[in-house]
Order: C-alpha cells, then structure tokens, then sequence
C-alpha cells in the first residue's frame, strides 16, 4: 500500500482544514488577526517532505522539511505566538493527517500501518524541535536587539542626571532590580545552551527567554515613567488610578525577584488568600513599594523564608506585611531607617555592598503618596516585618 500517494492526494484538504482549525482554536489567539497565507505559511512544505519519506524513495526531502519548519518557527516568534500555540499547531496537524488517512491505513498490513505511523509521528516531532529552535534564537535575538535599546537608554538617562547624584542613586536602585531578573535568567540560559539540551527541555528555554523578555520590556516602563515623574513639579505628582488585581501584581514582582532569592536559597511564600480583590490605586507605585520590600528582604537575609502576607482592614482598609528571617534592625537605627542613604549593618561590615540607602526611603515617599502608613517590627538577629497599610480606593 503507497501511503505516500494517498497522502499526496490528501494533502490540499489537509491544509484547508488545519488553517480552519487553528483559526477556531481559542488556544492559538494569535492566529485571530492573520490572513490565511500568514496562517498556512510553511506548513505545505512539512506535508511535501512527509510524502516522499513515506514514499520509500531514497531521495526523500526531509532537508526540506528541516528549513521550513526552522523557518516557521522565526516567522511564528516575529508574529507573537507563545510556545503552547506553536505546540498546539502542530497537534491539529498531526491529528487531521491521521484522520484524512485513517481509512487507507487499515486496509494495509499491520507492518504498513506501523511504519506509516511512526515516520509521521518522527516528521511532527523532529518539525516541532525545529520549529521550537528557530523560535528560541528569535526570541534571543529580540533579546539583544532590547539590551541595545536598554543601553541607549541607560547612556541617554546618565547624561541627564550627571549634574543631579540623588537621582542618579534613586535611578540606579530603581533599575536594579528588574535588570537583576534579566541578568539572571540570561546567564541561566546561555549556560543552558552551552550544554546544548535536548529537545524535551525547550519548553523550560522557552519561559526563561519570555521572562527575560517581560521583565526587559519592564525596565524600560520603569525608564520612561521615571523620566516623565522627574519632569514634574515634586508638589503635583500626577497618579493613574486604575483597577488593580493585588494578587496578580505581587506574584509577578515575586516571580522577578526569585532568581535573587534562589542565590541564596531563600523560599518566598506568598499567602494573599485575604487580600482584597482589586484596588484603585497607582499600580505602577504600588509595584515599586511591593518590589523594593520584597527585595530588601532577600538582600538582609541569608537563610531561611520570605513571606508576604495581605489582609482586608476595617474601614475600607488593607494592609500587606513582608517578613523575612534576615539580620534584623537594632530599635536605635528603626528610626533612620526610612531616611536616605541610611544603610543598616551587618555583623561582618558595616553594610551590604549592594545597598545604596534608598530602598525604604522611596517606599515610604510611595506610601505616603498612596495615603497609607508603613510600620516595622524588627528584633536583630531574628527578622524584621514591614507593614504597609493603604486604602483600597485612593482618593485623589
């Protein structure tokens, strides 16, 4: 039985209904807004490769094969399809070639049918791992194309503050921690490469590159909303009040800070099973409170857990508390704590290289502006709990 003739035959319907599948496909959304040539782009070249491989020939096309899917993954990076999408592409397709050719199949031998079944399912899989490798080295390629924008940015804003060294130092603690993130998630990465891994850890590649890339496209929100804050007048800051999902904010920032945490091997548990809902607040500020007192806390602890906790107050009140199991504060220094440049001490320095005394200032600038109260208790040698409590509407 010449599967590869049936499957020739075939191969149009095959097309036709895998473009109209993926279009239907709630799980592919960006497949909404493509033409149908953006959809079926190098798909026709994958079935061609599986028809003379499956044909016995000696002269199959798989190289064919190869390059379009190398190229449907670059071409699926550039038109913003996330990795499931792109799996999920290819599990329509695999299924709606079998169904076309379920019928033929039985009428062959159960040698035939075997055969037949495993080059095909072999083409799927070795398409997909050429698909999720060219994906990959788009993906880096954004990559470095942000971390030259970034640095741009980062020569342009060093021009502007040179006259001004308190924002320079309010700048660089800002930046720190999402470039921190990237830092972090690139280095794993590339060290991850160098070991060149095998096709079933690409999906884990995958969400390190897009937790670079989030966390890249952060920075430069922080960057420009900085530049646009440093332009007004300190008396009439202006706030944009939106909804906000508490819970999802915070697990964000944590999942920015983890590789910071995971250097230490600190857990960080997050329990918010009592948090509000959704505010209306600044969540741009509300992140920066939120990101500069979990960071603070990784960078003061050496052992031990993080742990986050929120809860509804009375009087249309919340409150966030984060605790950590770090060097404590002595009760003489809790006074100076939110001051500038005032930096705690540790028992073998007199304080933590990385510090620039600006953290907690800026939090409480933040908490103020966002009409609530920060309060901390703290016991050297123990840890310390700040608690900041807002309201869950901010009045302007």
């Amino acid at each position: 039985m010449d599967f590869s003739q049936v499957l020739a035959e075939k191969a149009d319907t095959i097309l036709d209904k895998w473009i109209t599948a993926v279009r239907n496909d709630r799980q592919i959304e960006s497949a909404d807004d493509l033409s149908y040539t953006a959809v079926k782009d190098h798909i026709p070249d994958v079935l061609k490769a599986m028809v003379t491989v499956l044909s016995k020939s000696p002269d199959n096309d798989i190289q064919s094969m190869v390059t379009a899917s190398f190229q449907h993954g670059a071409i699926r990076a550039e038109q913003g399809f996330d990795p499931t999408e792109i799996a999920r592409e290819y599990h329509l397709l695999r299924t709606l070639i079998f169904d076309a050719i379920q019928a033929d199949l039985l009428s062959g031998t159960p040698v035939e049918i075997i055969r037949s079944m495993r080059l095909i399912d072999a083409i799927i899989d070795e398409a997909i791992a050429r698909c999720f490798k060219s994906y990959v080295e788009e993906r880096l390629r954004e990559l470095q194309q942000l971390q030259s924008v970034v640095t741009l940015h980062n020569q342009e804003l060093t021009r502007l503050v040179s006259a001004n060294q308190e924002y320079l130092s309010q700048l660089a603690h800002e930046f720190k921690q999402p470039l921190t993130s990237i830092i972090g998630y690139s280095d794993l990465f590339l060290r991850q490469q160098r070991r060149k891994t095998q096709v079933k850890d690409t999906s884990a590649n995958l969400e390190h590159i897009e937790r670079v890339l989030r966390n890249g496209r952060q920075l430069l929100h922080l960057i420009n909303n900085v530049l646009e804050f440093s332009r007004d007048d300190p008396g009439q800051i202006k706030f944009q009040l939106t909804a906000t999902n508490v819970r999802e904010l915070i697990n964000n920032v944590c999942e920015m800070l983890e590789p910071l945490a995971a250097e230490k091997n600190l857990k960080i548990v997050v329990d918010c099973d009592h948090a509000p809902i959704e505010l209306i607040t600044d969540s741009f500020k509300f992140q920066q409170i939120v990101t500069n007192l979990i960071s603070n806390a990784i960078r003061y602890t050496e052992s031990g857990t993080i742990i986050i906790r929120c809860k509804v107050l009375e009087n249309q009140r919340w409150a966030i508390a984060v605790s950590d199991t770090g060097i404590g504060i002595a009760p003489e220094n809790q006074a100076q704590i939110f001051e500038p440049y005032f930096r705690v001490s540790c028992s073998n320095r007199s304080y933590l290289p990385d510090s620039t005394g600006l953290g907690l200032a800026i939090v409480s600038r933040l908490v103020k502006l966002l009409q609530g109260q920060i309060n901390l208790v703290s016991e050297v040698g123990v840890g310390s709990t700040f608690t900041v409590i807002l309201p869950l509407e901010v009045k302007i």
